[in-house]
């Protein structure tokens, strides 16, 4: 299969998916009971839409925002708009065009999803490599203790704690906004507990495997200094499959950020998608939700990129995941 042969079809794939998820965020958001004016009715109350009773809000609503139409006329709207990538108007912020509170929200979750992705490598390699270098060692399992626990916190328990100790106890940070450097200590921290939990538990096994191929075994055998051989020999190849989760890992942070964001109160993605779902503004919930479905097929298709540009077996079987499923069927393997 050609190179653009292959990019094509998954290309094809991430359309048809985008329609997908479309399709079941518009549907869920119709079964869900209540709407946008039910919302601000409760909150607001009816002056905000021009009416002196509940059926007048509902009304002007309803011909404000286009709900007076069949859903699926409703759908094929959204759904034109945003084939030139034009959302509409939000309900919750009628002034502002949700692509463009798009474009002013990801660089701020990006910015958070990047550090705290840095900040996880940056311990989650070190950490894995001693784990496995002492495979079965008490260091070991207590290593295995703690990445199991990091893996069980949510990211916004970890806030919490996070804001008991440092706002309310020491006082030394704050626990909203997005002013400054200060603001970003504690959503990274909430962040970076998880994916380095995550990577550490594959740098481990990754190195593991690598410790036991030949090259590595006679490199040992030959008498070279333990350290030199894990350093040099080992670790590199060892690092190679970290890369199939590091794309989806760091899409997840960008596009799972929303509990942390609403936590600190921080203008990003997050915060924007919570809103919209609190207060059903469809064209923002259903324009976020488009967004973060095309950030994770991205970082996965350029994921698949990059392992088959550093791992030829990975262009041989046509991909990351069919190179993992000949790994589980040694016969479907290409020749």
């Amino acid at each position: 299969m050609s190179f653009m042969t292959y990019l094509g079809k998954r290309v094809v794939r991430m359309v048809l998916s985008l329609i997908a998820v479309s399709a079941i965020t518009f549907t869920l958001l119709q079964m869900a009971p209540g709407n946008f004016a039910d919302i601000q009715r409760i909150s607001a109350g009816a002056a905000q839409f021009g009416g002196a009773g509940t059926e007048d809000m509902v009304h002007a609503f309803a011909s404000r925002y286009g709900d007076d139409i069949p859903a699926w006329r409703q759908y094929l709207i959204f759904m034109k708009g945003a084939a030139t990538w034009d959302f509409g108007p939000s309900y919750k912020y009628p002034t502002q065009d949700v692509q463009d509170i798009i474009a002013q929200g990801f660089p701020i979750s990006a910015t958070i999803a990047l550090i705290a992705v840095a900040l996880s490598l940056m311990i989650a390699i070190p950490i894995g490599v001693y784990a496995a270098v002492r495979q079965n060692s008490a260091a070991d399992h207590g290593t295995m203790f703690l990445i199991t626990l990091g893996t069980a916190l949510p990211n916004y328990l970890t806030g919490v704690i996070l804001v008991l100790f440092f706002t309310l106890t020491l006082g030394v940070l704050p626990s909203s906004g997005w002013d400054g450097p200060q603001h970003m200590i504690m959503p990274v921290l909430a962040l970076v507990l998880g994916p380095t939990a995550v990577l550490a538990r594959y740098v481990r096994s990754s190195m593991l495997e690598t410790l036991r191929e030949e090259y590595v075994v006679a490199a040992l055998a030959k008498g070279g200094p333990r350290a030199t051989v894990i350093t040099r020999h080992a670790l590199g190849n060892s690092l190679i499959p970290i890369v199939t989760v590091l794309g989806p890992l760091l899409a997840a942070l960008m596009t799972g950020t929303v509990f942390v964001e609403a936590l600190f109160r921080i203008p990003g993605l997050g915060l924007y998608f919570a809103q919209a779902a609190a207060s059903r503004d469809m064209p923002l919930l259903m324009g976020t939700a488009l967004f973060f479905a095309l950030i994770l097929m991205t970082m996965n298709l350029i994921v698949d990129l990059v392992y088959g540009y550093l791992d030829p077996r990975i262009r041989a079987a046509g991909g990351v995941n069919r190179w993992r499923r000949s790994q589980k069927n040694p016969q479907q393997q290409p020749a």
